[in-house]
């Protein structure tokens, strides 16, 4: 009997996640607490999954074996709980898709700048010719692009929310630009829940993976002092000279990656402002751990739209 999956919530992430499952062979049902968006319906129906709309039948969803949950319900709600104490694994969408991946992922977060970081980093990947999708929190959902695309690396904008539903997702190249107080209404008014979030990037990173992360976010570098990180960290900074990473000098940003420096004045850039100088050098650390060619990677930098 084929392992009986059920979806909380028919968005783009929800509806993505269970075409996958169907087209995986599982057994699966959709719920939602709201009304389905007319194509998103249609979707399901063509594929023959069933679902409902405006409710959440506890019988039908306690039967799963895996809760593929939308970023969008807290895990404190109500059926979530019951599902958790029942022993039923509840996961996020991109856990999900990780689960039938076969490239190596490059997740950013953080809570400011994630879309355009995560768009700059495709482009510089694409433009280099790497075999390369984006998914996460911008275009087309992870999952219902793994039914039939598997490239070699994937670059995704990933949520607290959705890191809070992790368990064997592991980014080749993590990537944490920023952390300020934002949705602390889901994590019960504790910024250092937030925190934990977002470093939940970090857990099944091993030695040969790699953290990038902002030198200068002090609630950054003050909780990788109480964690114990596998990875190689690359930082970068607009303040302090840095031997592996990136840092802003005279207005060029510098980027070394094994003794081996590459550097661009931020006049050149086709992001303008400080944070984009962080997203920058942020993606300019992963494309030369990529081995992405420096001509290469100028011309993305300077005409990225």
């Amino acid at each position: 009997m084929s392992q009986r999956v059920v979806i909380l919530g028919a968005g783009e992430s929800g509806v993505g996640a269970a075409l996958l499952a169907k087209h995986k062979g599982y057994d699966c049902f959709v719920s939602d607490g709201g009304q389905l968006k007319a194509h998103f319906a249609q979707e399901l129906e063509e594929a023959g999954i069933a679902y409902e709309a405006g409710q959440h039948t506890a019988a039908h969803v306690l039967e799963a074996d895996v809760i593929v949950k939308s970023p969008g319900i807290p895990n404190e709600a109500p059926l979530v709980q019951k599902a958790m104490q029942a022993g039923i694994q509840v996961i996020s969408e991109i856990e999900f898709g990780y689960r039938h991946c076969t490239g190596k992922c490059i997740g950013i977060t953080g809570t400011n700048g994630k879309t355009t970081t995560t768009a700059l980093t495709y482009h510089i990947l694409k433009q280099a010719g790497l075999d390369v999708g984006v998914g996460g929190n911008i275009g087309q959902s992870f999952a219902r692009q793994l039914i039939d695309y598997q490239p070699a690396y994937w670059v995704l904008e990933v949520s607290s929310f959705q890191l809070d539903n992790i368990d064997t997702f592991r980014p080749y190249i993590g990537m944490i630009l920023n952390i300020t107080p934002d949705h602390l209404d889901r994590y019960n008014n504790d910024f250092q829940q937030y925190v934990a979030a977002k470093f939940r990037l970090l857990k099944n990173q091993q030695p040969g993976d790699y953290f990038i992360y902002s030198l200068d976010d002090t609630t950054i570098t003050q909780r990788l002092q109480t964690i114990n990180s596998q990875s190689t960290h690359r930082p970068f900074s607009l303040t302090h000279e840095v031997a592996e990473g990136a840092y802003l000098k005279d207005e060029q940003i510098i980027i070394n990656h094994q003794q081996n420096a590459f550097t661009m004045s931020i006049h050149d850039l086709a992001l303008q402002g400080k944070h984009n100088q962080n997203n920058s050098m942020a993606a300019g650390i992963a494309a030369r751990i990529l081995e992405i060619r420096k001509d290469n990677f100028r011309d993305s930098l300077f005409d990225f739209k």
